[in-house]
C-alpha cells in the first residue's frame, strides 16, 4: 500500500512540474529579449539586427534589446550567447565569419555544439570592383591579366578571416590563379586604395560598392551570387562569365543556446518570419542589396553545413592564417 501510495505521489509530482514547465513555456516572454551581435556598432550586421529588433518585440509583446559583444572576429559574442541559459532570452545574431572561424581559430571560446539554428535571416552577394578607369571592363579582362602575368595582380580585403578574401580566394583557386593578397584592417581603407588604383580589385558587399560605382567612381565586374544583384542589374555574375556555379555570400542569421525548448524556438522562428515580411524591413534589406529568407531551423543547419564545408576547403587549400 505504501508503495503504491508513493508511486501515486511521484506521478502527481512529475505531472505537476511538467504542468509548470508547460506553462512557463506558454507564457514565454515575460521579459526582454537581447539579441547579440558580435561586432561592433555600425555594421551592417548590427544595423539588420536593430531593424528586426524594433519590429520583433511588438510581435512577441515584449521589448528586444540589441548587445554589440564585438571582438575576435565575432567569437567573443557567439561564446557569450552559447553560454548563457537556453529559456530564448538571448539570441545570437551572427554572420559569415561564423562558418569560417572554425577554420582559422585553432580553438573557438566554445563548442561546436553549443548553438542551435534558428533561422537564415538574409544574404547578400558581394562585388568584384575596380578603379573606375582600370583597364579591366570585364572579368575575363581580369582573369586574361592574372594568367599573363603571375603574382602580379593584386586584391585587397577588409582581413584575412572575412568573405571578401575567401570570396577572392574562391574564385584564385578556381581558376587556378597566382594573385597577390592586401589585407586592411577593415573594409573601408580596402574600398578607398581599390578606387584609387593601389590595388587591382577587390570583392566588397553590395551596401558598401553601390554608392561608388553608381556615382562612376568605382567599377563593378561581377556579382558572387547565383543571380544579378537588383541595385545593380547590368553587372553580370561571376558565374555566368567565368566560373560556372560560383557562389560567395555574406549572410546574416540568428541561433539559440543549445537545448533551447522547441516551443520556444519554434515561437521565435514564427515571429521573424512574419518580421521579413514587414514592408521597412523589407526596403532595409533592399538597400543593402540583401535578400530575405527566414528560414527554418533544419534549412538553416543544412546551410550552415554547406557553407562550414565550402569556407573550410578554401581555407585549408589556400593555408589562410588570421594576420
Amino acid at each position: 500500500m505504501a508503495s503504491s501510495k508513493f508511486s501515486l505521489i511521484r506521478r502527481l509530482l512529475v505531472a505537476s512540474l511538467a504542468t509548470a514547465a508547460f506553462a512557463a513555456h506558454a507564457a514565454y516572454p515575460e521579459r526582454p529579449i537581447t539579441i547579440v551581435v558580435p561586432y561592433a556598432p555600425g555594421g551592417a550586421a548590427d544595423a539588420m539586427a536593430r531593424v528586426i529588433a524594433a519590429k520583433l518585440g511588438p510581435k512577441l509583446g515584449t521589448s528586444v534589446i540589441v548587445d554589440n559583444r564585438a571582438g575576435a572576429s565575432g567569437t567573443i559574442g557567439a561564446a557569450y550567447a552559447a553560454k548563457a541559459a537556453p529559456d530564448g532570452y538571448t539570441v545570437l545574431y551572427d554572420a559569415t565569419p561564423y562558418a569560417i572561424n572554425p577554420h582559422l581559430f585553432p580553438r573557438l571560446p566554445y563548442a561546436a555544439d553549443a548553438l542551435q539554428p534558428l533561422s537564415l535571416v538574409l544574404t547578400m552577394p558581394n562585388m568584384l570592383i575596380t578603379k573606375a578607369d582600370s583597364p579591366y571592363k570585364t572579368v575575363a579582362d581580369l582573369v586574361a591579366a592574372a594568367k599573363a602575368q603571375p603574382h602580379k595582380i593584386n586584391f585587397a580585403s577588409g582581413g584575412a578571416g572575412t568573405v571578401q578574401r575567401l570570396a577572392a580566394e574562391l574564385f584564385r583557386q578556381k581558376l587556378g590563379l597566382d594573385m597577390v593578397h592586401v589585407p586592411y584592417k577593415s573594409g573601408g581603407p580596402a574600398i578607398t586604395d581599390t578606387m584609387a588604383g593601389q590595388v587591382d580589385f577587390m570583392f566588397a558587399t553590395v551596401a558598401a560598392s553601390y554608392p561608388l560605382v553608381s556615382s562612376g567612381k568605382l567599377r563593378a565586374l561581377a556579382a558572387t551570387s547565383p543571380q544579378r544583384s537588383p541595385r545593380l542589374p547590368d553587372v553580370p555574375t561571376v558565374a555566368e562569365t567565368v566560373v560556372p556555379g560560383y557562389e560567395a555570400y555574406e549572410w546574416n542569421g540568428m541561433l539559440l543556446p543549445a537545448k533551447t525548448p522547441k516551443d520556444i524556438a519554434d515561437k521565435l522562428q514564427k515571429a521573424l518570419a512574419e518580421v521579413l515580411k514587414d514592408e521597412e524591413v523589407l526596403q532595409r534589406m533592399k538597400d543593402l542589396g540583401a535578400q530575405p529568407i527566414g528560414s527554418t531551423p533544419t534549412a538553416f543547419a543544412d546551410f550552415l553545413k554547406k557553407e562550414d564545408a565550402k569556407w573550410g576547403e578554401v581555407v585549408r587549400k589556400g593555408d589562410i592564417k588570421l594576420d
